[in-house]
């Protein structure tokens, strides 16, 4: 079997393979390059592996004129540079020990013990540089059946990093059938080591859940792990129950993580994850305005058209209702709304704590009255000549 993809008409990518064949060396592109390719899903790196040890690939670069950052070399690793593009190069290897995410690694490995301490096998597959298909552990025909399985015994993988159990709900959202069910052997190990999550990094923890949200349909994912136990110790008291019609109201598009987020609920994600400062933000209004009864053309003057449509949507999926008719027409109305009253405005009739109060009373009915009142009418309303 071929694989076919853009990165094998890289010449970028054919110089770092090029210059490992030309040396005598294997040079085979592995992983996720190679899966994507396979499913015709975009590529973003090109991952190379080698029987040729990291200081040789150095050696290599250097006389090949590429430049090489030993960014891993501890693990086997090296960024080689061609063309200002960086492909990270890593030597065969297998673990002599495992510490959790930690191991110590051997270098010298066969091309089977360089796949077999990968987690997934679909991820475990190899791309020679004329694109011919390698497969040391028949991971296409997991592929092919978008079925998400573990190299090897799930409890050993999931002991060698305890990440690779969210790492295998987020492949089965962005990988797996959706109608195939989850592995049972995986599903078992992941309810099984669970509570090791709590030792993971916030941040960690974080990339994974975005991406997770962020695939088309993670609800089936996310309802097996509210089923095993795994959600309650990534955010305690969350509940799947309301994304599966969030993601009906999108539509089948991949919709926004954080208003996702908000859908599960739960409590202390400060605590839990590790936000942006505008994740954090956008996240607190999105829930605050959850707790309002804010009409959508409210929504978008508050939030703009994509928070406030975060803020419909999720409603309605909590509620299980449909969002109300011409929302979105709504929303692009509020969004473009100006109240026309200025603290200048009320000035010096009105000072200090009353002027702030009686904008808030003019601004609540300019919105109670479709933004339809003009300045003149707002002064009228607040007694203001």
């Amino acid at each position: 079997m071929k694989v076919t993809g853009a990165w094998l008409n890289d010449p970028n990518a054919q110089a770092v393979l090029g210059m490992l064949t030309a040396g005598g060396f294997h040079a085979l592109a592995v992983g996720g390059c190679v899966r994507n390719a396979l499913l015709g899903v975009p590529v973003t790196d090109v991952d190379i592996a080698t029987d040729a040890l990291p200081e040789t690939v150095i050696d290599l670069a250097q006389k090949a004129g590429l430049r090489a950052v030993p960014t891993g070399i501890a693990h086997g690793t090296v960024t080689v540079v061609s063309g200002g593009e960086g492909f990270e190069v890593t030597s065969f290897r297998h673990d002599e020990e495992s510490f959790g995410r930690h191991a110590r690694v051997s270098f010298g490995a066969d091309l089977k013990q360089d796949a077999a301490r990968r987690d997934f096998t679909m991820n475990a597959l190899y791309a020679q540089p004329d694109g011919t298909l390698v497969d040391p552990l028949g991971g296409i025909r997991d592929l092919q059946a978008r079925r998400v399985r573990f190299v090897g015994e799930a409890e050993a993988r999931i002991r060698e990093d305890y990440l690779r159990i969210l790492r295998f709900f987020r492949f089965h959202a962005q990988y797996g059938d959706p109608e195939g069910g989850l592995d049972a052997e995986a599903l078992s190990a992941c309810a099984l080591h669970s509570a090791r999550l709590e030792t993971l990094s916030r941040e960690r923890v974080t990339a994974e859940m975005r991406k997770l949200l962020s695939a088309r349909d993670p609800a089936p994912a996310v309802a097996a792990m509210a089923q095993c136990g795994v959600l309650g110790h990534i955010l305690p008291g969350a509940t799947a129950r309301g994304l599966g019609v969030l993601v009906h109201l999108e539509g089948g598009q991949a919709g926004g993580w954080l208003r996702r987020l908000a859908v599960l609920g739960g409590e202390g994600h400060a605590e839990h994850l590790r936000l942006t400062k505008a994740e954090t933000r956008d996240f607190a209004r999105i829930r605050d305005a959850l707790g309002t009864m804010d009409a959508p053309a409210s929504l978008g003057y508050r939030l703009g058209e994509g928070l406030g449509a975060d803020v419909v949507l999720a409603r309605a999926a909590l509620f299980e209702t449909p969002p109300p008719d011409g929302w979105q027409a709504d929303l692009a109305r509020g969004a473009r709304a100006r109240f026309p009253l200025t603290p200048r405005d009320l000035m010096p009739a009105l000072q200090g704590p009353a002027l702030g109060e009686a904008l808030r009373r003019a601004e609540a009915h300019w919105l109670a009255q479709g933004f339809a009142p003009d300045r003149a009418a707002l002064m009228a309303f607040l007694g203001v000549a």
